[in-house]
């Protein structure tokens, strides 16, 4: 039987449709639900570990960093989801595996009351596969987005879903502590298990037929290329396949180091505060907020300013993706040159406006580094979204692990050389605002996000 037969007529196909507004919340649901899972997991329980069992922090934290190991596999999870032409059930199933491992997190520290080795033997595992989840999940919705939003809609839609998945994060921790108060093992287990059941029944329900029903054959999958119809190639040779794409792989290369200076302030923020300003645990909790403010901002402004309304001034149209990068990441570096000088002159610096300044600058570069990911995920060879939006991913889930560890070292070290603790401090901020300035230099040679 000819193989043609077997193939759609053309007023069989139904065409992919681009996502509305309401479609994008709806992914933003599923991004609010990874976020209130992921932070029941990486600050409830590091707080219990430290505060309530009496743990090393080192234990935590060693924890943490093995989420962020596991999210190497994010290439695999994205060439999963390309090999099959559809992301939701990547998506599901990474939301199945994170919902489980933050309930088993949650059991497992209840457990390190009796048992230290056992419960942290049964953290690990828990948070192997809180990695996997994330890594399915997470890279499946920006892939999906890449693919679905139209390209003047991107900025804005990839805020929606970044401020959805931060409103969980802070709403999650809030109510969480807030039923915690008195702390039992037994209220741990019911919290953790509330939140991962209802994070799972909202995604199911907001993804419900949101990509298509299952088996739908759209227009791009109805004519297949030679490749898809002989035998599909290994993951090994796409990903090989896509580190030689030139774009593919300086992209890689920018996010690897913008995120390593983005997360290296995030563990000596609040101590240099504590330390230089004399702040107290309220107040550089309140600095960290202010920080966190002005983050959104600068997400807001580059939605607006890249959407249908680019902001307009003598004529020149001001809603470039790489004009913002580039932009934040140098001012992101002013601030850190700024907050340098702030450890050499002490008390009566504008420290809270720096810090705010710092959060704009670093909202406005990742919010547009977001976008141009989801343009740059459809450049190159077809049916290879997935791979280069886990690649992309595993640059900045290592970057962050890094991030925070080495931002510690270095302040640990230069205080150990240097007996001023401002200059010590100002030293590291230094280091970060030159990792900016590379970072921004990396991304000025990123031709195809010019526009």
């Amino acid at each position: 039987m000819n193989s043609a037969a077997t193939l759609p007529s053309l007023n069989q196909l139904s065409p992919i449709r681009s996502f509305g507004w309401f479609a994008i919340v709806r992914l933003g649901l599923a991004q609010l639900c990874l976020g209130a899972v992921v932070v029941l997991t990486t600050s409830t329980l590091n707080r219990v570990m430290v505060i309530e069992l009496a743990l090393p922090a080192l234990l935590p934290g060693i924890l943490v960093a093995l989420h962020y190991a596991v999210q190497m596999i994010r290439p695999r999870m994205g060439y999963g989801s390309d090999m099959m032409g559809r992301c939701t059930p990547w998506i599901l199933g990474g939301m199945t595996l994170l919902a489980f491992g933050g309930v088993m997190a949650a059991t497992a520290t209840a457990l390190m009351a009796w048992s230290v080795l056992w419960g942290g033997l049964l953290a690990m595992l828990a948070f192997s596969l809180i990695g996997l989840g994330v890594s399915a999940s997470g890279t499946s919705v920006l892939v999906l987005l890449a693919k679905r939003v139209e390209d003047h809609r991107r900025a804005a839609a990839a805020t929606i879903v970044w401020l959805m998945m931060i409103s969980g994060l802070a709403v999650t921790a809030s109510v969480a502590g807030h039923l915690l108060d008195p702390y039992s093992h037994e209220r741990l287990l019911l919290i953790s298990c509330v939140i991962s059941l209802a994070a799972l029944t909202i995604t199911f329900a907001a993804l419900y037929q949101l990509e298509g029903a299952a088996g739908a054959i759209t227009s791009s999958q109805a004519l297949p290329s030679s490749e898809t119809q002989e035998k599909k190639p290994g993951f090994q040779e796409v990903l090989k396949q896509v580190w030689q794409e030139p774009e593919a792989k300086r992209f890689t290369v920018f996010v690897f180091v913008s995120m390593l200076a983005f997360s290296a302030q995030d563990l000596i923020l609040e101590p240099f505060a504590g330390l230089v300003f004399q702040f107290t645990p309220g107040q550089t909790t309140s600095l960290s907020g202010l920080q966190h403010a002005g983050v959104l901002t600068g997400m807001i402004l580059v939605a607006f300013a890249c959407g249908r309304f680019g902001v307009r001034l003598g004529g020149r149209e001001f809603g470039s993706l790489r004009t913002w990068i580039v932009g934040g990441c140098i001012a992101s570096s002013i601030a850190l040159l700024s907050l340098t000088i702030s450890g050499f002159v002490g008390l009566g610096y504008p420290l809270k406006l720096t810090v705010f300044m710092l959060g704009v600058s670093n909202g406005a570069f990742s919010i547009a580094a977001i976008a141009s990911m989801m343009r740059l995920a459809g450049e190159g060879r077809q049916q290879r979204e997935g791979t280069r939006v886990g690649l992309w991913g595993a640059a900045q889930a290592i970057a962050f692990g890094a991030g925070g560890l080495i931002g510690a070292s270095a302040s640990d070290l230069t205080r150990t050389l240097i007996q001023d603790p401002g200059v010590a401090y100002a030293a590291v901020f230094f280091a970060e605002a030159l990792l900016f300035l590379i970072a921004a230099r990396l991304a000025l040679r990123i031709h195809t996000i010019h526009d």
